[in-house]
């Protein structure tokens, strides 16, 4: 392979490095073009530029792979617990016996939030949405732990990790006007956010080993997904030299669209909407199938891969063990299985690899496990936290770092003069 593409703009040539990764995928390097012809690039939704190097996470979206730090996700769904795939993430290499043992008790450490910020919780309204919450006091949390030195980011990392787990927990209680629940030493790390979540004071809740082992597959496969729109957002704001707060803050804004981490929620609700209008899959099906009905599945493909998603096949097996364990009878749970096995048969929807994604899964899993529908997003948030933090850090570590400025092509107005008001038509 030639190690420069080029350019020929107005019968100039310009040379452009070509940049390969370590699994062959192949760059052009545009960085230079600017200021050499004065021209830029414009690829609208940044859908085919390279904004960064990382050695955090690989994709083959046509050959269905998923893997962090060189570990395949199925090998970590399977064998691996959550903090251990965190500090992967994070520091670069699976941590050993003493370094997990260490990053596990400091977790449980600093799990507790400070008591003045319970008084935060008293003003927002009990109808506040859990994603508001959550990026507001994720923020608060800067005032309370700023960064002064080097040594700080080790803690905050940390901090961040144990306390906002404690935060969406006390955000669903606000919610239903519980008095929040203080975490377990005794626990580990998905049993305490369960404890926290469903523990009340006269009926304490015991664990359910088979719910604590799902969560904990379910953060692991939602713990990074490459140049993402949250991820790329904290990226972004982390280029000015934001603290690690103020950009995990910006990524959990970003998740919250319907378009990103709410694709979960959506499923629900769209099940819903089915299940309220007499279960008539067929109808919502046909509606699905023709290009002039507005109404679209959620929870089905997926923009980066183009077979199945490795993630949903990890969690088909995990949603059949938690509604098999807990006996659920729901019917829009009945509904979405109904429409698996018809996007799983149906020739319309394979031969357009319109298999259904880990949206779809992980939002029946949730339903099953009693957890609304609206701190859907949180729970992805709780699983993508590690993947913020390790491109916040490896962005940090860049000594070729630069504060991130994407160019535009302006289509506006040309030069005009300033009519007065009195002036004008």
């Amino acid at each position: 392979m030639d190690d420069a593409a080029k350019l020929v703009l107005n019968g100039q040539e310009y040379p452009l490095p070509v940049v390969v990764g370590s699994e062959n995928e192949v760059g052009v390097d545009v960085s230079r073009l600017r200021g050499e012809s004065g021209a830029i690039t414009l690829d609208s939704g940044y859908a085919n530029t390279g904004s960064c190097k990382s050695a955090i996470t690989f994709i083959d979206g046509e050959q269905g792979i998923l893997r962090y730090r060189g570990y395949p996700i199925e090998q970590l769904a399977e064998k691996a617990r959550f903090p251990e795939v965190a500090y992967l993430l994070i520091y670069g290499e699976l941590p050993n016996a003493g370094q997990l043992d260490k990053f596990r008790q400091d977790l449980t450490y600093h799990s507790m939030i400070h008591e003045d910020m319970k008084k935060f919780f008293e003003g927002f309204r009990h109808t506040a949405h859990p994603m508001a919450i959550l990026s507001a006091m994720v923020t608060s949390m800067s005032s309370y732990y700023p960064e002064t030195d080097e040594d700080d980011e080790y803690l905050n990392i940390v901090r961040l990790l144990a306390k906002t787990k404690t935060i969406a927990a006390y955000a669903y209680k606000k919610a239903i006007g519980q008095p929040f629940v203080y975490p377990q030493n005794s626990l580990s790390y998905c049993a305490n956010f369960l404890h926290m979540m469903f523990s009340v004071p006269a009926e304490p809740y015991e664990v359910d080993p088979v719910l604590e082992d799902v969560l904990n597959v379910l953060l692991i496969l939602h713990a990074d997904h490459e140049q993402n729109c949250s991820t790329s957002t904290v990226r972004m704001v982390g280029s000015s030299q934001a603290n690690l707060y103020a950009s995990i803050s910006a990524g959990i804004c970003a998740l919250w669209g319907p378009l990103h981490g709410g694709a979960n929620q959506k499923v629900i609700e769209m099940l819903s909407m089915i299940q309220a209008d007499g279960g008539d899959l067929k109808k919502y099906v046909d509606k699905a199938k023709d290009k002039d009905d507005p109404f679209r599945l959620f929870g089905f493909g997926h923009r980066v891969y183009k077979n199945f998603d490795p993630r949903a096949t990890i969690l088909r097996k995990a949603a059949t063990n938690v509604l098999d364990r807990l006996g659920v009878d729901d019917p829009t749970l009945d509904i979405a299985r109904q429409l698996e096995e018809i996007a799983l048969e149906d020739e319309y929807f394979v031969e357009r690899n319109l298999y259904p994604n880990v949206d779809f899964y992980s939002g029946i899993i949730y339903r099953a496990m009693g957890i609304p529908t609206d701190m859907f997003t949180v729970m992805f948030a709780l699983g993508r936290l590690p993947g913020w933090i390790g491109h916040w850090k490896e962005l940090r570590e860049d000594p070729k770092g630069r504060i991130n400025r994407p160019r535009q092509i302006y289509t506006g107005a040309v030069e005009r003069d300033f009519v007065p008001v009195d002036q004008r038509g």
